[in-house]
């Protein structure tokens, strides 16, 4: 099966995470830039990757790269691409895109080129004047960076972090990549228990009953490349059964708690979509009053930033206070991601590590506290 470049756009500080679960799945990846994967596949990799990564926003084919600081530059080099690879004579093919630093500054513009140039290429290849455009979808999005030019054909259509569970979310919403980057940096073992104190619409405790079940985020969703003319052969079908498969019987004990109780009945039903709400168990609690005996548990949680002014105070004596009740917790981890730059302080404790994530435009970090090692078999 011929190979070509995939690209998997991420948030910034999600990079390393998308680029382990991409080796995960058997393939290598050729860099590893800011916000951006690349790795060699095929288009059972597109199934594949598409159904089961958990911390990356899209599946890119790579159609072209060159350096342009013309229009005419543009048209000419987009036109020399084997467009005609991908895209049949009936394929829709809309353009959209950005351009950061570059000559080429107008969007509109390099789109309408991008698009002329495409279509010139077709019509030239397959000997008609109009194209119809009434066949399967090709989103094609291209970005320019200081002058470079990438091309791109979008397989994912609805960004991969709409896993389809979410369909209504509380105010701030943690993106589901995010939430599943939190996890999986945590030392969390399935063997002991895990709680969300401030769960919000349930995105934390959802992503973590997926994860340590190995339950594919995308397994019930579909993607842009369904309509692909070339994933035929039951491709899209085969990735759901090798999905189906590789789920795990292992037993869980999620809390999910928040002092909202129209929040808690809203985390509590998307866990019901998600199909994992056996596995998670809601409660209306004050983050402050949080008490558990059993020890060697894990805190994953995102709690309020203050970012509107009246508010900060607030954030800042509800952090002093979690960190007393988070200390008296015996022998438990925890991990915080707040936006406030000095959360240790006010939490009353350095953390053993920090990661920087960006929360959107919002610089976040994730602070981890680890407790003792659990024994190697639990008791």
């Amino acid at each position: 099966m011929e190979k070509f470049e995939l690209i998997i756009p991420t948030l910034f500080g999600l990079e390393a995470f998308a680029a382990r679960e991409i080796r995960r799945l058997g393939y290598e990846t050729t860099s590893v830039e800011d916000g951006r994967i690349t790795f060699m596949g095929d288009w059972e990799a597109v199934c594949r990757v598409n159904m089961w990564l958990r911390t990356g926003e899209r599946v890119l084919i790579k159609a072209a790269e060159f350096t342009a600081v013309t229009f005419e530059e543009l048209f000419e080099k987009t036109k020399a691409v084997d467009w005609e690879r991908w895209l049949g004579k009936d394929c829709a093919f809309p353009v959209k895109g950005y351009s950061l630093k570059s000559t080429l500054a107008s969007v509109r513009d390099c789109q309408a080129i991008i698009k002329k140039a495409v279509a010139d290429k077709l019509s030239n290849v397959y000997g008609i004047e109009w194209l119809p455009e009434d066949g399967s979808l090709y989103q094609l999005q291209f970005s320019i960076l200081k002058d470079r030019v990438t091309l791109m054909i979008d397989t994912s259509g609805e960004p991969l972090h709409k896993r389809g569970y979410r369909q209504v979310s509380n105010l701030a919403p943690l993106r589901e990549t995010i939430a599943a980057a939190m996890v999986t940096m945590s030392y969390w073992k399935f063997e002991y228990p895990l709680c969300d104190p401030f769960c919000g619409s349930g995105t934390i405790p959802i992503e973590a009953a997926m994860f340590k079940r190995n339950i594919a985020p995308g397994l019930t969703r579909r993607f842009a490349a369904h309509s692909f003319n070339q994933l035929s052969g039951g491709m899209w079908e085969k990735a759901v059964e090798e999905a189906k498969d590789l789920q795990k019987e292992v037993p869980l004990e999620i809390y999910a708690s928040d002092i909202d109780a129209a929040t808690v009945e809203l985390a509590r039903e998307n866990a019901r979509i998600a199909g994992v709400d056996k596995w998670i168990k809601t409660e209306v609690k004050d983050a402050v009053r949080l008490h558990f005996e059993m020890p060697y548990g894990t805190i994953i949680c995102n709690p309020p930033y203050g970012e509107r002014l009246g508010e900060i105070k607030e954030c800042e004596q509800l952090y002093r206070k979690i960190g007393k009740t988070f200390e008296s917790l015996d022998r438990w981890s925890y991990y915080v991601m707040t936006s406030h730059e000095n959360f240790e302080d006010l939490f009353g404790k350095k953390a053993n590590k920090r990661r920087k994530i960006y929360n959107g435009m919002l610089k976040c970090n994730v602070y981890q506290y680890f407790g003792e090692r659990p024994p190697r078999d639990k008791k």
